[in-house]
């Protein structure tokens, strides 16, 4: 008798560049399902700071650093509810995939962006870290990229 157990659902990789990052304020290692390390890694884009939290915006030749998880589709959801998607989308962050360069490799990652409407007049970190950003402005140093 052939086996009939469900193939597990492939996962999705995800780049994330603000609170999402292991030790932000919505560190995705302490959400459900887990999701696994692959590798630190950069975009091209622009970073924003929006107070609370950042924005990017994809393109150009500047890095934006972050990391990349593996994620059950299960997570996926969550994620969206974090970046203002569900339950009704509300315009801050648009879902895209992007092909990053992560460990050797190039995965396809989704991404969060920014919405133009939302960036206004915020002031851009132009070293493209946030975390980094973030303790800057509490006094603390943190070793380049």
């Amino acid at each position: 008798m052939p086996d009939e157990s469900p193939l597990p659902a492939p996962q999705r990789h995800v780049f994330v560049y603000g609170t999402l990052r292991r030790g932000g304020s919505n560190d995705i290692t302490r959400l459900s399902p887990p999701a696994r390390f692959v590798g630190r890694a950069s975009v091209p884009g622009r970073l924003f700071h929006l107070g609370a939290y950042p924005g990017l915006r994809l393109g150009g030749c500047e890095p934006v650093w972050g990391e990349v998880y593996a994620i059950a589709p299960a997570l996926e959801p969550c994620l969206d509810a974090i970046e203002g998607l569900l339950p009704e989308p509300n315009g801050e962050y648009a879902k895209q995939e992007v092909d990053v360069r992560v460990a050797g490799q190039v995965l396809r990652c989704l991404v969060y962006e920014i919405a133009p409407a939302w960036v206004g007049d915020a002031r851009r970190i132009a070293h493209g870290d946030w975390l980094r950003a973030v303790a800057e402005e509490h006094g603390f140093s943190q070793g380049e990229n």
